[in-house]
């Protein structure tokens, strides 16, 4: 039978910074000695503890996350806590329509159920099991489309959106091999890869969203800080008037564009 200590000892081996933790996470998981000795091993073989344990901590949140799919970050708590603000400021007026492309498991859309009670809430991903992520963890409180980008919506959202959130794939398709092995075997390619500059997906979420947005409305995308000004850029280029959301304790960056 092993002990905690036991299990901190091989994840240390392994390269695991925080052992103590993972132990911990990994023994509450498992339902018996056998199914411990199992997840230690995915863990130690290197899949992401959070695939390896089914959840993901977001914006206080627990949400449930299968093997394969991307793992929510941290980081993109910024973009998150920053749609909850536009959409809160828009339920001022109306009922907020709130739009998650490249859901995942619905890590955004599910932090504005969580914070906003009456809301309009869509969420789309080209993953089936990512989409089957969001299903679970969005349940009634959004409708969640598997499809490319904007592709499944439904057109009587044309020109009605007040947040259009995208946590678009921003990595240089040359930098995907320097990725931690976590993401780069277990996270599906077309969740991290932005093309030749990191900004493919970026452009082309931004090339459609004036026709989703209101007036008024935003669409924001993660980024990186190297990557903001040409981010910023593209959004400029459609008639967005474009800013950029830093939160340093995060180590995030966030672009935004307003419609006119």
């Amino acid at each position: 039978m092993p002990t905690r200590e036991d299990v901190v000892s091989t994840l240390r081996r392994a390269g695991c910074v925080f052992a103590e933790e993972e132990a911990g996470l990994l023994t509450e998981a498992a339902a018996d000695d056998a199914e411990l000795d199992a997840l230690v091993a995915r863990r130690t073989g290197g899949e992401p503890l959070e695939q390896v344990v089914g959840w993901a901590a977001f914006c206080g949140l627990r949400l449930v996350v299968e093997p394969g799919v991307f793992v929510p970050r941290r980081r993109t708590e910024a973009l998150a806590g920053e749609a909850v603000a536009l959409a809160r400021s828009a339920a001022r007026r109306h009922r907020p329509v709130v739009v998650d492309l490249c859901c995942g498991v619905g890590a955004l859309a599910a932090a504005v159920a969580d914070a906003i009670e009456d809301v309009s809430l869509w969420a789309v991903d080209v993953e089936p099991a990512a989409v089957g992520c969001a299903g679970r963890n969005l349940g009634e409180r959004a409708v969640v489309l598997e499809g490319d980008l904007d592709a499944p919506l439904p057109e009587s959202l044309a020109g009605r959106v007040d947040v259009l959130m995208a946590n678009v794939p921003y990595v240089p398709t040359d930098e995907i091999g320097l990725l931690p092995a976590e993401a780069r075997l277990h996270e599906p390619r077309v969740t991290l890869d932005g093309g030749a500059d990191g900004l493919r997906v970026l452009a082309r979420v931004t090339a459609v969203a004036r026709r989703w947005l209101r007036p008024g409305g935003t669409v924001l995308c993660e980024t990186s800080e190297r990557q903001a000004a040409a981010a910023l850029a593209v959004l400029g280029a459609v008639g967005l008037d474009a800013r950029t959301l830093v939160d340093a304790d995060l180590g995030a960056t966030v672009v935004l564009g307003t419609r006119r």
